[in-house]
């Protein structure tokens, strides 16, 4: 059976509705199963969803996607820049 993975936005719910349920008095490892994750999966989600908001999920998701475009770009560009160093000084 193939892993499931969850989002970003998934994960924080799936802590906010742990949280509650612990609130509402159960003890933690009920509480992890009931929302349909191992313990270990829990306890192995980063600690900073734990904080987020769904809304600050998604943009540090957007801001994550902006990053990796404008890393290849700059790389482009640096290639770009060193075919036309090399061609410059006339050793192609």
């Amino acid at each position: 059976m193939p892993k499931k993975r969850y989002t970003p936005e998934e994960i924080v719910a799936k802590l906010r509705q742990v949280d509650v349920l612990v609130s509402q008095g159960q003890n933690m490892a009920d509480a992890i199963r009931q929302i349909g994750v191992s313990e270990v999966t829990y306890y192995r989600w980063p600690p900073d969803h734990d904080e987020m908001k769904t809304e600050q999920v998604k943009r540090l998701k957007e801001l994550e996607q902006e990053n990796s475009r404008l890393r290849r770009a700059v790389s482009d560009l640096t290639l770009d820049k060193l075919i036309l160093q090399e061609a410059a000084r006339g050793n192609f």
